[in-house]
């Protein structure tokens, strides 16, 4: 196999780009490497046995041992970022760094407990969608356990208490909506910021709704865009896409995006009652696999609640069982 791209920045951060098999082709994993030859590794992409050989080959190419790697730091539970943890955790005998929500939500996706088999089908079928898509969930969910296992040991992350990463203290920044207890990291004297997928160049990071997890996700995620505005971000280094500079407007083009994407959705409400899933087939499409179809779905979700928070539009249970959306008598 190739060894994936490393590319050298003058921020002192090294990004590689390791496989995944979705539509973004690549998720960003960084390496900061402190004064005494120790790293730290942010995200180190989802396990599969071809990413661990490419990791083997960063790792020579850039004359790192595994008893270099001090720290793992995640900046969120989803499977691309989390994945390798636990396996660097085995051969480095390093801590794993995320926030305590963060730690939460990776049991309650991936954790022997979890109940996100039943729970995301029941409620995707409570919202209209046919049993030809929510029948494909349960294995379409299982095929991410091999992606994130073993789970790391992590140790909580907190917003606000530095931690030490390249011989620089970085600060870490909570906003959720993308995720729940998602951290961003800014080093505040020159400006840089590992923001994860809380802002993404070019793309709009998924926001969803998901059973027993942030109830307000759109809301969280707006809000926490406006948090972001309060930091001076010279270069940002995101999870997906490359690094960028212009992180304020980006912030505002994202918030806009949303605000849009709700005119849109009350307008189709508007003209009747409609169940998520046809508001979600108005929006995404049908073409698609089980699992963008399960990011559009939980995304449209995400809209309709927050149209409901507004007031502007109500969640009716029919005879069949099935919600439907109105809007709100005013």
């Amino acid at each position: 196999m190739n060894i994936p791209e490393i590319t050298h920045y003058e921020d002192g951060i090294i990004q590689v780009k390791m496989a995944m098999s979705y539509p973004l082709r690549w998720v960003n994993s960084y390496i900061l490497r402190g004064p005494s030859g120790g790293v730290t590794v942010i995200d180190p992409g989802p396990r599969t046995a071809e990413n661990e050989a490419a990791w083997n080959k960063v790792l020579d190419e850039l004359d790192i041992r595994f008893g270099n790697v001090e720290s793992v730091v995640l900046t969120h539970h989803h499977p691309d970022h989390l994945g390798l943890s636990g396996w660097f955790q085995e051969k480095a005998g390093c801590p794993v760094w995320m926030s305590a929500r963060a730690a939460e939500e990776m049991q309650r996706m991936w954790g022997e407990a979890s109940t996100m088999n039943d729970d995301l089908p029941l409620l995707f079928r409570q919202h209209g969608m046919p049993e030809a898509w929510t029948s494909q969930l349960p294995a379409h969910l299982e095929s991410f356990f091999p992606q994130v296992e073993p789970l790391p040991s992590a140790l909580p992350l907190t917003e606000g208490e530095p931690l030490e990463m390249g011989g620089r203290r970085w600060t870490p920044i909570e906003t959720w909506g993308h995720a729940p207890g998602h951290m961003s990291l800014l080093h505040e004297e020159s400006g840089v910021m590992l923001c994860g997928d809380a802002v993404l160049p070019q793309i709009s990071p998924n926001v969803s709704l998901l059973p027993g997890s942030d109830p307000e996700p759109l809301h969280s995620f707006m809000n926490g865009l406006g948090k972001l505005q309060a930091f001076q971000v010279k270069r940002a280094y995101p999870g997906h896409r490359n690094p960028f500079d212009h992180f304020e407007a980006r912030l505002e083009a994202l918030l806009q995006h949303h605000e849009e994407r709700l005119v849109r959705v009350l307008g189709r409400i508007q003209a009747g009652p409609v169940t998520g899933f046809e508001l979600c087939a108005a929006l995404f499409g049908t073409a698609l696999g089980i699992h963008q179809m399960r990011f559009a779905m939980c995304e449209t979700l995400a809209h309709t609640q927050e149209l409901e928070r507004r007031g502007q539009v109500m969640k009716v249970p029919g005879h069949d069982g099935i919600f439907r959306y109105e809007a709100a008598v005013t």
